[in-house]
């Protein structure tokens, strides 16, 4: 099996840009070291690095006197760790490393780890909305500080990015990746891996990044976490994979399981995706850790009889590190003593992870990352927060803007309804890190500070949820209406509504799979109550998935996506309600028009009967009830002007191979406001060895343009370009006739076609 191709063309600018920041892992003069230490390690030291525990125990208390805390309390005293999660702060880290090295009489240190998958302390819009804003340099900025703040603070290590694909809204994950294209999840995956780990992983300004969940996660059946993956070999490598090799390409330094099983095979012990596909193929030289526990659990999937069967084949299929399960600490010495394992395959787990510590620099000095002045300088920097602002307003996507109710009016007398207005914690998204609770701006005080002078009347109307909530929690949903009289009133007295509704933050993450799509709780009354007195409504939606916005769609004017956009929510949201901003974003993922849809997303296959919604006939593949496509389609989101793109021309009506076809057209600014568009870029294979998608993302620029400005864009596509997975096993262009299509969203529609010529 030939490695994938990864196309990359999305304007010469943004190739240039990748290219330069593209590291150089040489780490061919670490080898005589890490051969030294396992020369020199005992089996349990070695395995003692294929360990990574979380923080059960009081740092500065008392050790624990019984149970598994008291094992990881013994093994990190022992000096017999890899990693450890979720210990974070100088202070902390430097206390837990001094006490690991104490014991470890080679002197390798500990690696710290850490979920920041939106920042640390300042927080960035969750990874679906900053995807939304279609920047890559945004994208690789909020990383960078990520990295920044969290090495400040000891961490080493982040899980991010999360790199799967999702077309399931119902997944409560889609909200931590890019949504449902290859393409572009592969272009937001390498902007983070730059941006976490820069040019120089061992500055103690950069971590390492760890692609995840490999490989599938995001297909699990019913869009229900945990669940089963089952997909064809095609699907797998033209839609799967894709991002997780950019990845590798890009230089990430580690992978991560997940706990799914994809085709029968749970991934922890998956050897054709780890050892074949991972290593072999694509060349990859660091290490995989387990996802928390999935070790453990590969017994639970029923492939393993036993822990101990669970320890054998998760370690010799490739997953290097056992993430919390402390099954390998149980049960690997067992395995080498009876002859089950060889302690080869130890040894190159170990080599592997003591290979990124050394690139991490944290053998020329393990406390590199524990500097309180840099944690008290860079931890919510101004500049951070400013950074946070502006790549927040970037992700906001406009979905419906009539009436001209947008940008809004001082003149108007304005009515803030709803329980996410003076809201200050859900902003902040799920897999916050550690962010401050309740710390974000909330879009109450963002429009007080943008229009100090307007008087602006409140009404709550309404709760999300009630009682505890947190990310482990299990959510109550508030059923009270006795906000509504009160939300109707202050509605009837303004010229306008604007109106904040959506999820709470923690019912999109992990475990938070949902059957309907719908506003939770009463939210969906308190709107039409609102709606029968005022009409003129600007709904602002907070959500970490897309939800079924068709009832909003047929009667609300006005409709904004901002997902959860971090610490400077109401700032950014207040930019662009009030027009200090014209809205950029568009959808990395389509909006169904009812949950029966899904899974659905822009680039289907055309399938022996595509038929049509018009057609007398009802043998097509079509439901009786409702459209085929996306009430809101992938790429789309409106601004305050308007653009027109014209005038698309190839240079060539023959692609040969080897050869670059040009494809060229106009962007013209033909409104009255200054802003940017996402010109998109798809094509369509018409014939394959197997079948083919009706569109493929293959390339897009974001232009921005003063009112009635005018450019010429072009793009460039070549041979590798147009490959994919084929019916012969195979990553190759086949010969035939294509379609390229330009637009501002997956429903492009100016169309130009080309052959590609067959090899000479």
């Amino acid at each position: 099996m030939k490695p994938l191709a990864l196309v990359t063309i999305f304007g010469v600018a943004a190739i240039g840009w990748l290219n330069a920041q593209t590291p150089n892992h040489n780490t061919t003069h670490y080898e005589a070291e890490i051969q030294a230490l396992l020369d020199a390690m005992t089996l349990e030291e070695k395995i003692g690095q294929l360990t990574q525990i979380s923080n059960h125990f009081d740092i500065t208390g008392p050790p624990p006197d019984e149970g598994e805390n008291k094992i990881r309390y013994d093994l990190l005293s022992k000096g017999l760790l890899g990693a450890m999660l979720n210990i974070t702060g100088t202070e902390n880290t430097r206390a837990i490393q001094e006490m690991h090295l104490k014991a470890n009489r080679h002197g390798i240190p500990l690696l710290f780890g850490l979920d920041a998958l939106h920042g640390y302390e300042t927080l960035f819009p969750v990874p679906i909305a900053e995807a939304s804003s279609w920047d890559l340099e945004a994208i690789s900025t909020s990383a960078r500080i990520t990295a920044r703040e969290s090495a400040a603070a000891g961490v080493h290590w982040t899980f991010a990015p999360m790199v799967d694909v999702s077309r399931d809204a119902r997944w409560g994950r889609i909200m931590e990746g890019a949504g449902e294209d290859p393409y572009l999840n592969a272009q937001v995956a390498v902007a983070k891996v730059k941006g976490f780990q820069g040019d120089d992983l061992s500055s103690n300004a950069t971590i390492a990044a760890c692609a995840k969940h490999f490989a599938g996660y995001g297909f699990a059946e019913a869009g229900r976490d945990y669940n089963t993956v089952d997909m064809s070999r095609q699907t797998l490598h033209n839609v799967v994979l894709p991002p997780f090799k950019a990845c590798v390409d890009a230089g990430v330094a580690t992978f991560m399981g997940g706990y799914h099983e994809l085709n029968g095979v749970p991934v922890t012990t998956h050897a054709y995706l780890l050892q074949e596909v991972l290593r072999e193929d694509w060349g990859f030289e660091g290490f995989v850790v387990s996802d928390y526990n999935s070790v453990k659990e590969v017994a639970s999937h029923g492939q393993a009889a036993d822990l101990s069967g669970s320890a054998a084949l998760s370690l010799q299929a490739g997953s290097d590190m056992d993430m919390g399960s402390l099954t390998y600490h149980y049960h690997l010495q067992e395995l080498v003593a009876s002859g089950q394992l060889d302690e080869s395959v130890i040894d190159q787990a170990v080599a592997r992870i003591l290979r990124v510590k050394f690139e991490l620099g944290l053998f020329d000095d393990p406390y590199r990352y524990c500097d309180a002045e840099r944690e008290k300088r860079w931890l919510s920097a101004p500049e951070h927060q400013e950074a946070a602002r502006s790549i927040a307003r970037q992700s906001i996507v406009l979905l419906k803007n009539e009436q001209e109710l947008l940008p809004l009016s001082r003149q108007n007398r304005i009515a803030l309804i709803g329980p996410l207005i003076k809201d200050k914690d859900n902003p902040l998204g799920s897999w916050r890190a550690r962010g401050i609770d309740s710390s974000a701006v909330s879009i109450w005080e963002g429009l007080q500070s943008a229009w100090p002078d307007t008087r602006w009347s409140y009404a709550k109307g309404c709760g999300i949820t009630t009682g505890a909530r947190s990310f482990r929690d299990r959510l109550t949903i508030d059923y009270d209406t006795s906000g509504f009289a009160e939300a109707r009133r202050v509605a009837a007295e303004a010229d306008l509504v604007v109106l904040a509704l959506g999820e709470d933050c923690f019912m999109s993450a992990e475990a938070r799979s949902r059957v309907h799509l719908d506003l939770p709780g009463v939210q969906q009354q308190l709107l039409e109550a609102v709606y029968e007195v005022n009409p003129n409504i600007v709904l602002v939606l907070m959500n970490g998935r897309p939800l079924d916005l068709s009832w909003m769609d047929e009667r609300i004017p006005a409709i904004v996506e901002t997902w959860f956009l971090g610490s400077q929510s109401g700032h950014a949201i207040a930019d662009v309600l009030t027009g200090a901003y014209n809205p950029s974003g568009k959808l990395p993922v389509c909006f169904p028009r009812s949950v029966g849809q899904l899974p659905l997303y822009y680039s289907q296959k055309n399938t022996g009967r595509p038929g049509d919604e018009n057609h007398p006939h009802i043998f097509w593949s079509g439901y009786i009830d409702e459209r085929t496509d996306a009430l809101y389609p992938f790429g789309y989101g409106l601004s305050y002007t308007e653009f027109t793109i014209s005038d698309l021309k190839l240079n060539t009506s023959t692609l040969t191979p080897g050869e670059i076809l040009t494809v060229s057209l106009t962007l013209t600014n033909t409104g009255n406001r200054a802003g940017h568009e996402v010109v998109q870029l798809y094509t369509r294979d018409h014939t394959g060895s197997s079948t083919l998608p009706v569109r493929e993302l293959k390339g897009f620029q974001k232009v921005f343009l003063e009112p009635g400005q005018r450019r010429k864009i072009t793009f460039e596509l070549t041979e590798a370009d147009l490959a994919f997975y084929t019916a012969h096993g195979k990553w190759e262009a086949e010969p035939g006739r294509f379609s390229v299509f330009a637009g501002n969203s997956s429903k492009a529609d100016l169309e130009a076609e080309f052959e590609l010529a067959a090899p000479r």
